[in-house]
């Protein structure tokens, strides 16, 4: 199952610097890392993570314990653009940047092993 997440103001950047620290980890071990990482992207992910687990709850039965992260997919997304007033009637760009956010999750045992 997946979760995604449009439109985050955030750069891409600062983003993934998070996400690389889940990538491939268990969902209730990646869930206690954001929980306890001073970052505003470590909220976001948290939310997303927990979303996509409880997909994977509703939509396919599947056990918390059992889910691993597949895969976390950073974006770029639309870019605001301010300018500030400077000198001589000129203005210098401010880019605002925001980011789109897709996890996906799979479990790691399979039906067979379950049955047992």
């Amino acid at each position: 199952m997946k979760a995604i997440i449009r439109q985050i103001r955030i750069t891409s950047k600062k983003l993934n610097l998070v996400a690389d620290m889940v990538r491939g980890k268990m969902v209730q071990e990646a869930l206690d890392i954001m929980r306890f990482t001073p970052k505003k992207a470590a909220k976001i992910l948290y939310k997303a993570i927990k979303s996509a687990a409880a997909n994977a709850k509703e939509n396919n039965k599947q056990g918390l314990e059992d889910l691993k992260i597949k895969e976390i997919v950073v974006t770029e997304s639309t870019t605001f653009k301010r300018s500030v007033p400077i000198s001589r009637g000129r203005m210098h760009p401010i880019l605002k940047r925001n980011s789109h956010l897709t996890i996906k999750v799979e479990t790691t045992v399979t039906k067979a092993e379950k049955t047992k």
